[in-house]
């Protein structure tokens, strides 16, 4: 599962933040989720939890999803990811490759594939908080 990748990724670069800050205890930190990684976030909170070091002892992570916009290059509509039903099988798909979504969504108003993700990929460290 990449959400043991992905949690490995936010508490280095969480660590590396802290060290450039000069914060000796990390007290929070704030991560958004691309609805389109099809991210487990239960999944992401426990294996952040069980691979957190001392300077996160106490550590709140705080885990957002931002739902994925789409807009038509056709007609301009814009929709959100979400309201389409998707089998199980292509959510899997999605949740290692999001590019997929390009082959399996269509514009509801006009039927077009040709469209553009405004917002919803990737993954942001938002904030580090801590102490000196």
């Amino acid at each position: 599962m990449h959400e043991w990748a992905l949690a490995e990724a936010v508490l280095s670069s969480a660590t590396e933040i802290a060290e450039k800050e000069g914060l000796s205890e990390v007290t929070e930190v704030k991560i958004t989720v691309g609805e389109l990684q099809q991210i487990e976030v239960d999944i992401l909170e426990f294996a952040l939890s069980q691979l957190k070091t001392a300077k996160f002892g106490k550590t709140k992570f705080k885990i957002e999803t931002k739902k994925a916009e789409l807009k038509c290059r056709v007609c301009d509509h814009r929709w959100f990811f979400g309201e389409q039903k998707i089998d199980r099988e292509t959510a899997e798909a999605i949740h290692f490759v999001p590019e997929i979504a390009y082959i399996c969504t269509r514009c509801p108003e006009c039927g077009s594939p040709d469209f553009e993700i405004m917002q919803g990929r990737g993954v942001w460290l938002e904030r580090v908080k801590g102490v000196k």
